[in-house]
């Protein structure tokens, strides 16, 4: 005798599990295979259908915000520490979040060009200079670096991860480049 072996639809019940799913996938096949990777991917990845990806995120852009949002929950608990090493923390994370997830910095700038209204520049400034003037306070960064600054080095991060030919080095070429601004995250 043969079973079925379809997938039974649980309908609105696995909602929640399927947004879950088609996150990690999405994360996971941006990461790598980059930002404009087929969505077909990311449902085969998911095990759901495109009629259930839609559903959840009409556009390439909302699934894309949709994971890195789950990133920018991270980074905010780590500006709100009052600690003064959580800009080194932050700093170090974002920069680790550019190399091993260029796709979604990508989906930032593909962002700015897009979405109306969308002024990422000024959440993420909103987001560093709170632990940047900490870590200034306590004399463990140049008092004369601003989070322009920051942010201008992590566009060069970014555009060193994203043109990079031969990437066994990635994180040594990132190294040399954040030494010459007085940005260098630690070991």
């Amino acid at each position: 005798m043969l079973r079925d072996t379809r997938k039974v639809n649980r309908g609105p019940a696995a909602s929640a599990d399927n947004r879950r799913a088609i996150l990690a996938a999405a994360r996971k096949v941006f990461t790598e295979r980059g930002y404009h990777a087929p969505l077909s991917a990311v449902v085969k990845e998911a095990g759901v259908s495109q009629g259930v990806l839609y559903r959840h995120f009409p556009t390439r852009l909302e699934l894309a915000f949709a994971v890195f949002d789950e990133d920018w929950a991270e980074y905010e608990a780590i500006s709100a520490s009052p600690d003064s090493s959580s800009f080194v923390r932050l700093w170090t994370l974002i920069i680790d979040k550019t190399i091993d997830e260029a796709a979604f910095v990508e989906m930032v700038v593909d962002a700015r060009r897009q979405a109306v209204g969308y002024d990422g520049a000024e959440r993420m400034r909103g987001l560093l200079d709170p632990p940047l003037t900490r870590a200034q306070e306590a004399g463990l960064v140049d008092p004369g670096l601003t989070v322009d600054d920051v942010m201008l080095a992590q566009r060069m991060v970014f555009g060193i991860v994203v043109t990079a030919i031969d990437t066994t080095d990635l994180r040594g070429q990132v190294s040399r480049a954040l030494a010459t601004v007085g940005l260098l995250p630690p070991p």
